[in-house]
């Protein structure tokens, strides 16, 4: 059985949103661009980790050691060295140094905080541009607006106000700026595709600092080795739980390899499920999108997540190679059927397979399974342990 540790929002409900509490998860601004600053942070190229839910920093690599400082939600540490260390009943083994102490791994992002100069307006002839989040986290303020997605009413009923994280890419369609001159760009979650075509969104639309967003280049969807013959290149998924990884395959030589969470075997209460196992099988590549809002599930065994960054759906059922910024336990089983990667993979992944995409498409769907990339997943039968 896994634990769950406290999310920010539940810590808060608990702490009855005490000025300690303040610090880390600012209020949710109601007019104009009235979200207050995230707490300030140095601009700074090297690695961060981003906490993830509340958890012990220890002083050693080992649950057993003593706890030397408990964080939150959304608090920064120093990465220093990731090494190995014990975790009983897990498969990942990772441990990171900070400048707080031990941290096991998958309970923070790497990230690093790397501010922008914004664009003073669109690109002339554009209707709008795509940009990546380049900051450990931006708040995100809907300007008086009433929020629609579970995620963001979840947020702002509890008076928290919504926010984008490092590595996910948002469509920017409107700049302004307040009295004193900052800038913010509008983050219009449904737009950048060709008509008729749909990001999943529930209408939202935020406002956000500008300096948070790196507009994305051609260079960032530019094909990967494009003279390769399409049909030479294969994409095999291993979801056997000692394996959990992805290969990327042009004929017989592999060019890429990445680890993967693969589909949960265990709910939220630490029932062995099967419902959310990755689908097996010979499958193809049929829809690209720069970013996409994700949802499905129940109420207690759902999700609801927006701007989840280059996305590749091999399976007519919704399942799809993509970003993860909500976790870091990669070589894990914990997704609900994707296949979960790390930022920097999935964009490589995206890149290489088909169909190619450009950043004036934004979303590309093919005539499934015509064109696509050839993806197997496989399990093996392992004896037991």
């Amino acid at each position: 059985m896994k634990s769950h540790p406290l999310s920010r929002r539940d810590f808060l409900k608990l702490a009855g949103l005490g000025t300690g509490s303040l610090a880390l998860s600012p209020l949710l601004g109601t007019r104009g661009f009235s979200v207050p600053a995230a707490p300030q942070v140095p601009a700074a190229a090297n690695l961060q980790g981003r906490v993830l839910n509340k958890l012990n920093v220890m002083s050693a690599p080992n649950p057993n050691a003593s706890i030397v400082k408990i964080l939150y939600e959304d608090a920064l540490v120093d990465w220093h060295t990731e090494l190995a260390g014990p975790m009983p009943g897990a498969i990942n083994q990772r441990w990171v140094e900070t400048n707080e102490g031990f941290i096991y791994s998958p309970f923070l992002q790497p990230v690093r905080n790397l501010p922008n100069t914004p664009f003073n307006a669109i690109p002339n002839g554009k209707k709008g541009f795509w940009a990546e989040v380049t900051v450990p986290f931006v708040n995100l303020d809907l300007r008086g607006a009433a929020p629609q997605a579970p995620w963001s009413k979840d947020l702002t009923s509890q008076n928290l106000a919504p926010r984008l994280y490092y590595s996910q890419v948002a469509w920017i369609d409107q700049i302004s700026a307040d009295s004193s001159g900052k800038i913010f760009y509008r983050f219009n979650e449904n737009g950048g595709r060709p008509a008729g075509m749909t990001g999943g969104s529930y209408g939202d639309i935020f406002w956000a600092d500008a300096s948070a967003f790196r507009p994305l280049t051609l260079d960032d969807t530019s094909p990967i080795n494009p003279d390769v013959d399409p049909a030479k290149k294969v994409i095999k998924v291993d979801i056997t739980i000692q394996h959990q990884y992805l290969q990327c395959f042009e004929g017989n030589t592999e060019v890429y390899f990445c680890r993967i969470s693969s589909g949960a075997l265990y709910d939220a209460y630490g029932n062995q499920v099967t419902k959310w196992l990755t689908p097996l099988g010979d499958q193809t590549t049929w829809r690209k999108s720069l970013s996409i809002h994700m949802a499905g599930g129940t109420t207690g065994a759902g999700f609801d997540t927006p701007a989840i960054s280059w996305t590749t759906f091999f399976n007519q059922a919704g399942m799809a190679i993509h970003a993860a910024f909500w976790h870091n336990d990669f070589g894990e089983p914990r997704s609900h059927g994707c296949v979960n990667v790390a930022p920097e993979d999935a964009k490589w992944i995206f890149r290489w397979s088909s169909p190619n995409i450009s950043l004036d498409q934004g979303d590309i769907v093919l005539q499934y399974p015509n064109g696509g990339t050839h993806v197997v997943v496989s399990q093996l039968k392992l004896p037991t342990q």
